[in-house]
């Protein structure tokens, strides 16, 4: 696979099948009961009768999107932007949703913030005819190739002419195609774009520059196609770093995003360009940056994530409380009444202290969850914060769910990844201390 070759494309000579790996003998009792969980995963799917609890949810059918219009209006923090419809009798009459998915609402958001602000531009590797995950898919047309076009195929020159311009004022959206290749603007990001105002006392900035980059793994990206690096980046002081989870979401701080004083990576999730689907607000709205999400509530222990691994945090508290036939040997009968609190962190720099220590210190334990490697991760960074802030209050060490301290691997990307199963060992291991 080219560093530049769509995910899913198979190597020459190489099988694309999806063998599953079943863990021997000696394996961790969690691990032997997900291969159970494996074979017989065809048989959930059958005309059987729907298990105790009903079935382990998924991306699609997650509880945190919002499926109708009347749920999509009352979005928390969703802000309207025309200060034509402020009206708040106006929130929920003559407004009307869309059934999109995230890159769908993307793409709305891009078309809001080219048809609202004359300086905006989109540029970037193939956007003209849409990018590759089709974000960009019509742009072109619509606001025409001298405001959305194409850029050789140069990460710091994307992000060398973004900082440019908006340091003259101009609205620059760049993308860069795969988060993987972020890697050769990084000068450019952390020494010319964070530190531009820094360095001119206040005189000039370019905070109206925004670096859109799919992210995460895909499920069979490998080492270019599936990195998570926002890790990389939350030493740079005047950056912000962004991951929505879900469309609604997406529009919302991406828009917020592009009329942030502050230059902004907005890493989208790219397995949920199309695996999360909600009806989304047509409406111009912000969602507020900085501003971490509770969806659970809980007074037990708390679990924060962002993008992909909040719906696998989902499935693994659904596991908790109503464990697979499998499973239920591993899971305590004492433990599956607790109750967890689940955040989803939205913007992982500045993160949102204050929400995640009010949390801590009602529950008394945080595991923090993500896709990155371990070693320099965000959750290190959030752990070494909240053992500090609430050492008193705890009552178990911080626990980190991550990939493990390597590349990841193509073959078993799935096991280098913080699914359900290793979620729930921690969360089991955590209360039980």
């Amino acid at each position: 696979m080219g560093p530049h070759d769509a995910p899913g494309s198979c190597l020459p000579n190489r099988s694309c099948s999806s063998t599953m790996f079943i863990p021997r003998k000696s394996a961790h009792p969690m691990l032997r009961s997900l291969a159970r969980i494996s074979r017989s995963g065809r048989r959930w799917q059958s005309t059987e009768a729907h298990p105790a609890g009903g079935h382990l949810p998924s991306i699609a059918t997650s509880t945190f999107l919002r499926p109708t219009r009347d749920v999509a209006l009352r979005t928390q923090g969703l802000k309207w932007v025309d200060q034509a419809d402020s009206d708040p009798a106006r929130d929920m009459v003559g407004r009307e949703t869309r059934k999109m998915n995230m890159y769908q609402a993307v793409r709305d958001a891009l078309s809001i913030a080219l048809s609202k602000d004359d300086t905006a531009v989109v540029f970037g590797e193939d956007v003209a005819f849409g990018g590759v995950f089709r974000c960009t898919m019509g742009l072109a047309e619509e606001f025409g190739r001298e405001r959305v076009f194409n850029t050789p195929l140069t990460e710091q020159g994307i992000a060398g002419f973004g900082i440019g311009l908006a340091s003259m004022g101009h609205t620059a959206i760049a993308e860069i195609q795969f988060a993987d290749y972020i890697f050769p603007a990084f000068d450019q990001i952390v020494n010319e774009a964070a530190k531009f105002r820094f360095r001119s006392s206040g005189n000039f900035n370019v905070g109206k520059l925004t670096i859109r980059c799919p992210s995460m793994a895909v499920g069979h990206g490998g080492h270019y196609h599936s990195q998570s690096p926002e890790g990389f980046f939350m030493g740079a002081a005047g950056l912000k770093i962004v991951i929505p989870r879900s469309p609604i979401q997406a529009k919302g701080l991406l828009l917020a995003s592009i009329r942030d004083p502050n230059p902004v990576i907005f890493m989208e999730p790219k397995v949920l360009y199309r695996s999360s689907v909600e009806q989304v607000p047509m409406d111009d709205y912000e969602i507020p940056l900085g501003k971490a999400e509770t969806l659970i509530r809980g007074d037990d222990l708390t679990v924060v994530s962002w993008g992909t691994p909040v719906y696998h945090c989902e499935t693994a508290l659904k596991m908790l409380s109503h464990p697979p036939q499998a499973l239920a040997p591993n899971v305590p009968t004492s433990l599956r009444s607790a109750k967890i609190e689940l955040i989803d962190l939205r913007t992982i720099m500045p993160w949102d202290v204050h929400h995640i220590v009010e949390s801590v210190n009602r529950t008394g334990r945080l595991v923090v969850v993500h896709e990155a490697g371990r070693t320099g991760g965000a959750g290190a960074e959030i752990g070494a914060e909240i053992q500090k802030r609430c050492f008193l209050k705890l009552n178990a060490p911080v626990k980190l769910v991550t990939g493990w301290d390597t590349p990841v691997p193509m073959q078993y990307e799935k096991f280098y990844m913080p699914d359900p199963i290793r979620i729930l060992d921690a969360v089991i291991e955590t209360l039980t201390y």
